[in-house]
């Protein structure tokens, strides 16, 4: 079976689901269906997106599984979040804050877990 296509192959736009079919019982159903914030990647982000889950969210594992560099994953991981409509880039509350940005370097280099990072910032 192929892969559903969600943007036109001729001018890149999104395309609207229009129809869904059921192969058991034969019922068919019309209207406008949304194919969600997953739907809108294209199957290279989809790529990107399962070794990221599979590596666990770690982009310095991914880094020696794909042979990538990190800003590179990096990028690509933005154009993802980009793509599934989620704001980039939003700046911490304190910029100028020493320790948030350690404990953002920290679990970016996988130093510290996710886990570990928010019961840090919990804890203040």
């Amino acid at each position: 079976m192929n892969n559903l296509l969600t943007n036109c192959p001729v001018c890149g736009e999104a395309l609207a689901v229009t129809r869904l079919h059921c192969r058991n019982c034969d019922t068919t159903i019309e209207g406008r269906f949304d194919v969600g914030r997953l739907g809108r990647l294209t199957a290279e982000q989809v790529a990107f997106v399962e070794t990221f889950v599979r590596c666990e969210g770690k982009l310095n594992r991914m880094e020696r599984e794909v042979g990538l560099s990190y800003p590179t994953l990096r990028a690509r991981l933005t154009e993802v979040i980009r793509q599934m409509g989620f704001p980039v880039g939003v700046e911490p509350a304190a910029a100028g804050d020493e320790d948030l940005h350690r404990l953002l370097d920290d679990l970016a280099s996988g130093k510290i877990t996710s886990e570990e990072a928010m019961r840090s910032l919990e804890n203040g």
